[in-house]
């Protein structure tokens, strides 16, 4: 069931997953060798390196072919000085550098996705998956970036993962990247490319960047359009040895790197950390004198959310355990998260700690394991914050939904708040579940990719002017039976509708909306509402370190209600309403 990870075991490498040769038609210093390439990577600290031409692996096939070559002349002890000391250089960088062949596919509309494979996969294969790709046989060898795009997003995806390579999108967040930063593409589309689950990273050139507005922070699983949490990682896209010393962002080997904690250098150590939920495991290259960064107490600071939470205790007594339970099943049913034991999330309180964190994995495991069903394949690890050690727990979005406490009790999340579900949520995520069942686990049909493309571009802008928040709760409607009120609820990140909400049966959140719903007047013209158009703010309020708000939109049907709606579901006509009352 569970998986404990053993961090001592574990180290920090750095790693540059995105560097070209003299291979790619637009390299810069065409002179360049291939050992010197790999003397620049050792010179920079990297433990991993990947070679990714533009559609061709033929920088990389000539490294291994000078390598055989010289090889062969030893065996036949005709091997010159000059040749001996390169072999041996090259045996010795490839000691200690491990040295991934790959490619930058071009895609339709221009996207570059970067395949990444193990040292021992044969070049022929790769070309053979690059013919695949549709890359023409008489052309492998050009390097050219505007070779290929015949082959669309979601199949490329498809084909390298197939071929059992790493897919990682390439600058996702600029030019040619599926983050689409001003592509003229809707929203659904970008969603498509970048949640896609053949998809295992980001390529990322913000990574440093702290706040909301950083690449990886929106990616980060809480919003609604993006449930699932992406690794978001960085490379030099390296056209050049060593940095431009005119036009510096034209970077050399190494200029940006990620580092990874891994149990071992190996191909398959990447492949186990992509395809895991855990988080922590890459950041930004960090160099020696800058002080070590502690997520435990970043991810504090950031507070509860939909995919985050914290428990100071995890004893029987006062439910400790079984509200560590509840959000365990709430995550496996919603989007999956992370759990932090033995602190709060209020980062001006001390961390409390647990005494005797192995005892407590142990007992979570079996509790997990006898009491969440179905089997749901959490993870249990130890980590030190403010000098004390405390318990994380990793739950993936489940396959399976939807999971339950004892057998009969439901629960997910909704923004920072876990609850039981209620009936039409149950009733969703069955269907859910009944479909991610009936699903291929990992194809795409090239002809209904290919349509998806052809529909992406005509796809329409989005019509900002109608759209309601994309977090929070709307009040639809209400009716009154026997004296009581039953309210119609819509869930804002995912659109679903719950019926038959009580005050009573309410859930925080809803019960908050609710409350507030009544006490409005019919007519709110001459209520205290900032309006701006037709988009009126009610209040705003802190939770934490984030603010929420509640909204109200005047429509030709009349008022439309919103409920603790989160900066993450603030867009279009929102953002300039809430931005004035924030100057």
């Amino acid at each position: 069931m569970g998986k404990k990870r053993t961090r001592a075991a574990m180290q920090w490498h750095t790693m540059d997953l995105h560097v070209h040769t003299p291979a790619s038609s637009d390299y810069q210093q065409p002179e360049v060798t291939i050992l010197e390439l790999l003397q620049r990577a050792e010179a920079r600290g990297l433990d991993i390196l990947a070679i990714t031409d533009h559609n061709t692996v033929a920088g990389y096939r000539k490294m291994r072919e000078e390598i055989q070559q010289l090889e062969l002349l030893e065996k036949l002890n005709r091997l010159l000085p000059d040749e001996q000391a390169r072999l041996r250089e090259y045996r010795r960088l490839l000691e200690n550098l491990l040295v991934l062949p790959g490619f930058e596919f071009t895609a339709t509309f221009g996207f570059h996705i970067l395949g990444i494979f193990p040292p021992e996969k044969s070049v022929r294969e790769i070309e053979h998956l690059l013919i695949d790709l549709r890359v023409p046989p008489d052309q492998l060898d050009e390097g050219s970036a505007t070779i290929g795009a015949a082959t669309d997003v979601l199949t490329a995806y498809h084909l390298i993962r197939e071929a059992g390579g790493l897919v990682i999108a390439a600058h996702a967040n600029s030019s040619n990247g599926v983050a689409m930063r001003g592509f003229p593409l809707g929203g659904q589309t970008k969603i498509a490319y970048t949640q896609d689950a053949n998809l295992h990273a980001l390529e990322v050139t913000d990574l440093e960047q702290k706040g909301r507005q950083s690449t990886a922070n929106f990616f980060n699983g809480t919003k609604p359009e993006y449930p699932r949490r992406m690794h978001c990682i960085q490379g030099s896209d390296a056209h050049r040895l060593t940095t431009d010393p005119v036009r510096k962002k034209n970077l050399g080997v190494g200029d940006r790197t990620t580092d990874v904690l891994l149990p071992e250098v190996s191909f398959e150590a990447l492949m186990e950390l992509f395809t895991s939920n855990d988080f922590a495991r890459t950041r930004p290259h960090r160099h020696l004198e800058e002080p070590v960064y502690d997520f435990v107490r970043a991810a504090r600071e950031e507070g509860p959310n939909i995919v985050q939470d914290f428990h100071e205790g995890w004893s029987k007594r006062g439910g400790q355990r079984y509200d560590i339970l509840a959000d365990v099943c709430a995550f496996a049913n919603t989007n999956g998260g992370t759990l932090y034991i033995g602190l709060s999330a209020d980062p001006r309180k001390p961390v409390t700690g647990v005494a005797e964190p192995e005892q407590v994995i142990a007992v979570l495991e079996k509790e997990i394991s006898d009491r969440i069903s179905p089997p749901l394949p959490v993870s249990l690890d130890v980590h030190e914050t403010s000098g004390k050690k405390i318990v994380r727990i990793l739950v993936p979005r489940g396959d399976d939904p939807p999971y339950a406490v004892d057998d009969n009790k439901i629960y997910i999340r909704s923004e920072a708040e876990t609850g039981l579900a209620v009936r039409d949520e149950i009733v969703g995520l069955v269907l859910r579940g009944a479909a991610q069942q009936a699903a291929a686990p990992a194809a795409v049909e090239p002809q209904a990719a290919e349509t998806i493309e052809r529909m992406a571009a005509l796809e329409p802008a989005e019509s900002l002017e109608q759209q309601a928040p994309k977090t929070g709760v709307e009040v639809v409607s209400f009716e009154e039976r026997n004296g009581t009120r039953y309210y119609t609820m819509r869930d804002l990140r995912n659109g679903n509708v719950v019926k038959n909400v009580t005050r009573t049966s309410a859930r925080r959140l809803w019960h908050y909306a609710i409350t507030r719903f009544a006490k409005y007047p019919p007519d709110l013209s001459q209520a205290a509402v900032q309006w701006k158009d037709d988009y009126g703010l009610v209040s705003r309020y802190k939770q934490g370190k984030s603010w929420r708000y509640d909204l109200v939109q005047r429509t030709p049907a009349g008022y439309r209600y919103y409920f603790g709606v989160t900066e993450d579901g603030i867009h279009g006509p929102w953002t300039k309403l809430v931005g004035e009352e924030n100057e």
